[in-house]
């Protein structure tokens, strides 16, 4: 949902409402002189995002609700499933050298880090891999295991979780991503990732549509 841009007839509507409601279909026709057959679409409208409400043998009423009231409302209820992107997951005994040209050629700033059976072992940043590139460390033996942050100091969601709680995650531990697991018998397996640019498009989607 956007910040809805209502028509004219659809701000007469709201006008009237708020001044004289509650108030029936009938009686929003009759003060605009039209027909109430011609204001069912802006009526559905306008109920639908919630700037009206309706009552039945009452009419309809002004909910007090902004465009911005509406939009945080929509924000606090989604979940991250569908905004969820594809991780990049790496072994834990990969070098730290081969985990530096992974970040490069997948254009990622994390890495998730797996052991033999798949389970999340680690993460990866860029931030980890060039401070064990500043340490001249031979970066062609060491694996990745020995720098990465390691289970269980490791921020994690499930798809099913509320984004803005995904999003206070990756604000409170200072990370751009968070990998999206499942939990199995045997640990936890990594089926996506979420970051700062998914809550960006999130919102770009959002601003482009009307609900």
């Amino acid at each position: 949902m956007s910040t809805i841009e209502l028509s004219n007839r659809q701000k007469k509507i709201l006008q009237i409402v708020k001044t004289s409601g509650p108030i029936t279909g009938e009686g929003i026709a009759e003060k605009l002189c039209l027909t109430r057959a011609t204001l069912r679409p802006d009526l559905a409208i306008l109920t639908m995002t919630g700037f009206l409400d309706a009552r039945p043998r009452v009419g309809y009423f002004y909910t007090g609700k902004t465009s911005n009231h509406l939009l945080a409302e929509k924000l606090k209820k989604m979940q991250i499933d569908g905004f969820v992107s594809t991780p990049v997951v790496i072994n834990e005994n990969m070098s730290v050298y081969d985990a530096i040209v992974t970040v490069f050629s997948e254009d990622v700033g994390t890495l998730f880090v797996t052991d033999a059976n798949t389970n999340l072992v680690g993460v990866l940043s860029r931030k980890d891999l060039l401070r064990a590139s500043i340490g001249q460390q031979k970066l062609t033996t060491l694996p990745v295991n020995i720098i990465m942050t390691r289970m269980p100091n490791i921020t994690m969601c499930q798809k099913d979780d509320l984004l803005i709680d995904v999003a206070k995650k990756l604000i409170s531990s200072q990370i751009d991503a968070i990998p999206v697991v499942n939990k199995t018998a045997s640990g936890y397996e990594v089926i996506g990732r979420f970051t700062k640019t998914n809550i960006t498009r999130v919102l770009v989607e959002l601003a482009e549509k009307d609900v």
